[in-house]
C-alpha cells in the first residue's frame, strides 16, 4: 500500500446555495481524492474586490495516495462538476465553489501549474482562521510559523464569523465502528492485509496483522509439504493463539473498532487441506481445547478472487516462498473457507467477489467495496 499524504484544501462559495455546494465538494474529494479526516467550522466573509454575496469558507484535512498535480487536477474537475465555469474578467468575481491546495505534506512546489503552499494563504485570514480549527500545529514550510502564527500577523482587514452550520464528513455514513472487532478473511493473495490496513487508516480502528511472515516453518512447508504440514499448523495454532488472544484482551480507548487480516478460524480451514485424516482429527481436538474462549468478530468479511486473480497477485507480491503454489492448492482453499462459512449459520458474513476489482489501486473500486462491506452493517442491525 502506498504511503499516504496529507492535503489540507480550502473550501469557498459565495453563489447559489452556499453550504450545499461545499458540502458536494466535501463529498466529491472523499470520492476521488482521499479520506476526509477533519473539517473546520464554516466563516462567513465579505466578498473582497467585487460585488457579490458573502462567502462561506471552510478547511479539510485529507489523506490521499495521490501526488499533488493529480490533486489539483481532481479539485479543477470536481469545481467544473458543481458548475464552476472559467473566468469572464481578469478580476475576483462570484463563484459556485474554489478549492485551493494549501499544504501536501511538508512539501515546497514551485511549478507553473501549482505553487504550494499556496501563496496567498498567509494573506488571508478566511484561510487561515478555518486552518487553525483543524491544524493547530502545522509549521508553515517556508515561513517556519505554525497557523496561530501566521493568523496573528495577518493585516487582512475584513472580520470572519463562524456560524452555526457544520459540514458533515462522508465517511460517517460507513457504520464500521458499530462492531467491536471485524476480520478480513479470503485465500492467499485475495487482499484481505491491504484491506485491513486501509479500513484501519481511514476509520480509525485497531489493527492486528497475522505475524505469518515470522513462522520459519512456511518456507520449508511449501518445499516439502507432507513433512512440515503437522509442525506448520501447530506452530500457527500457538502463535494465532497468543496473538489474538492478547490483542483483543488489549483495549485501545483511542481507536474505535479492531480489524485483523485473519480469524483463527483459518487454522482448521488450511490444517484439513494440508494433514491426513488422522492428524487432522488430533489438531482439531487441539483447535478447540485452545479456542474455546475467543471471541468470534462481530463482523466475518471473505474476499473472493478467482484462482487466475490470485496467481496474479501472488506473482506481483513476489515471496520466494509462494511462487510454487498450484492452482489445486488455491482451489481447495477457497472450498474450504466455502464450507466453513456455510457451516456457520451464527456468524455474521459477508462474502464479496472482487475478482475483477483492484481496491488497492482504484478508489472507486475501493469505495465500492466498503459499500458492500457497510450494506451488511447496516441490515444486521
Amino acid at each position: 500500500m502506498k504511503s499516504a499524504k496529507t492535503v489540507y484544501i480550502a473550501l469557498g462559495s459565495n453563489k447559489g446555495n452556499k453550504l450545499e455546494y461545499l458540502q458536494s465538494a466535501v463529498n466529491a474529494v472523499f470520492e476521488r481524492i482521499g479520506a476526509v479526516c477533519k473539517i473546520s467550522k464554516i466563516y462567513t466573509t465579505p466578498a473582497i474586490g467585487f460585488v457579490g454575496d458573502d462567502f462561506y469558507n471552510a478547511c479539510i484535512k485529507v489523506e490521499t495516495e495521490l501526488k499533488a498535480k493529480k490533486v489539483l487536477k481532481e479539485l479543477q474537475v470536481i469545481e467544473s462538476k458543481l458548475g464552476r465555469t472559467t473566468k469572464t474578467t481578469s478580476g475576483y468575481e462570484s463563484r459556485e465553489i474554489d478549492l485551493d491546495i494549501l499544504f501536501y505534506d511538508d512539501e515546497i512546489i514551485n511549478e507553473k501549474s501549482l505553487v504550494v503552499p499556496h501563496p496567498e494563504m498567509h494573506k488571508r485570514k478566511f484561510v487561515l482562521q478555518p486552518l487553525l480549527d483543524i491544524a493547530k500545529d502545522i509549521e508553515h514550510p517556508v515561513f517556519k510559523k505554525n497557523a496561530a502564527v501566521l493568523l496573528e500577523e495577518c493585516d487582512d482587514e475584513p472580520i470572519i464569523e463562524s456560524i452555526k452550520i457544520w459540514l458533515k464528513n462522508p465517511k460517517k455514513t460507513f457504520t464500521f465502528g458499530d462492531y467491536n472487532y471485524i476480520a478480513i478473511e479470503g485465500n492467499i493473495g485475495a487482499g484481505k492485509t491491504s484491506l485491513a490496513n486501509k479500513i484501519a487508516h481511514d476509520f480509525n480502528a485497531k489493527l492486528i496483522l497475522e505475524r505469518f511472515a515470522d513462522n520459519p516453518f512456511l518456507p520449508k512447508f511449501y518445499k516439502e509439504p507432507e513433512r512440515y504440514a503437522f509442525t506448520l499448523e501447530m506452530s500457527f495454532l500457538a502463535d494465532r493463539y497468543q496473538q489474538i488472544s492478547d490483542d483483543l484482551s488489549q483495549l485501545d480507548l483511542f481507536k474505535d473498532f479492531m480489524v485483523s487480516d485473519y480469524d483463527v478460524y483459518k487454522s482448521l480451514i488450511f490444517s484439513k487441506i494440508t494433514l491426513p485424516e488422522d492428524e487432522f482429527r488430533l489438531y482439531r481436538k487441539l483447535f478447540y481445547q485452545v479456542y474455546k474462549d475467543i471471541a468470534k468478530p462481530d463482523l466475518y468479511v471473505y474476499l473472493y478472487q478467482n484462482t487466475e486473480r490470485l496467481q496474479a497477485n501472488i506473482k506481483k507480491r513476489g515471496r520466494n516462498y509462494e511462487k510454487d503454489i498450484k492452482d489445486d492448492y488455491l482451489e481447495k482453499i477457497n472450498a474450504g473457507y466455502l464450507e466453513f462459512l456455510k457451516s456457520q449459520p451464527e456468524m455474521n458474513v459477508k462474502i464479496i467477489d472482487i475478482s475483477d476489482k483492484d481496491f488497492v489501486k482504484n478508489r472507486d473500486d475501493y469505495l465500492w467495496l466498503l459499500d458492500e462491506i457497510n450494506e451488511t452493517s447496516a441490515s444486521s442491525k
